[in-house]
């Protein structure tokens, strides 16, 4: 496979991943991609099966890669692949049609040997705020997030673009039962801890020495009673009187932080 200079090599059609489905997909048909970081990452994930790339011949020159010669690019102006996009969505001259990535089982990735924290999330719908934390995730090496399958965005390019990348290296499970979840979580050695403001004990004294999942809700209503009453733990982020709450992403960021600094 051709390479430009020292860059690697893009791996073009990638193979789908075989094995197991989860609870039903998050995304029907075909899911578009915009970017650079995003485009560049579904481009390497060798999970992800690509049907089109639209681009600009700036937009091919930035990616980190060439790709392979019978890869269906069509070159196009950036006001053309503004047509292919959500409105005023910063493609950077690169717009990727592609598949979206295969379901996950939970037991796929439950591993209660390994300190690496899963994060969990009970309602939590803005893509934005989804993405950012696969972003925090990956960046603080978590195993996974889960969310609820009928109660979480669908895959997507606003998702990726927020994500800048992590959607595509961070494993996403959609499960039916959150509550349930849970409980497997437990049965493989994670201990849970639900972020509420209200609660009594900070996090640095509820969190573990070992797995640990961390259990985050919806902004404004916080996490669900059902889902509260199903973590071991819950605790409060040490922030001022004067703010009420974090946003969603924002404390998802410092818990996995909190996290990735014990000892």
């Amino acid at each position: 496979m051709a390479k430009r200079g020292d860059k690697k090599a893009l791996r073009g059609r990638a193979g789908r991943m075989q094995g197991g489905r989860g609870s039903g997909r998050g995304t029907q048909g075909h899911v578009r991609l915009w970017g650079r970081h995003a485009v560049e990452a579904a481009l390497m994930n060798p999970r992800r099966q690509h049907r089109k790339l639209w681009a600009t011949r700036e937009g091919i020159d930035s990616l980190d890669g060439e790709l392979p010669p019978d890869f269906p690019v069509e070159y196009a102006a950036v006001t053309d692949l503004a047509r292919l996009v959500s409105r005023d969505a910063p493609h950077q001259g690169l717009v990727l049609e592609c598949e979206p990535l295969d379901d996950l089982h939970l037991d796929d990735v439950l591993d209660g040997d390994s300190p690496r924290p899963i994060v969990v999330l009970d309602q939590v719908t803005d893509p934005h705020n989804v993405g950012a934390i696969l972003r925090s995730a990956a960046a603080f090496d978590a195993v996974a997030i889960v969310t609820q399958d009928r109660h979480a965005p669908p895959e997507s390019g606003v998702v990726a673009k927020s994500a800048s990348g992590a959607l595509e290296v961070v494993p996403w499970v959609r499960v039916v039962n959150l509550a349930r979840a849970l409980d497997e979580m437990a049965e493989a050695g994670y201990w849970r801890i639900g972020l509420a403001g209200e609660a009594e004990s900070g996090f640095a004294e509820a969190l573990p020495a070992g797995p640990v999942a961390l259990v985050l809700g919806a902004e404004g209503e916080g996490l669900r009673h059902n889902i509260a009453q199903h973590c071991d733990a819950l605790a409060r982020l040490p922030i001022s009187e004067r703010m009420e709450s974090l946003n969603v992403s924002n404390a998802a960021a410092i818990a996995l932080y909190a996290a990735a600094m014990r000892t």
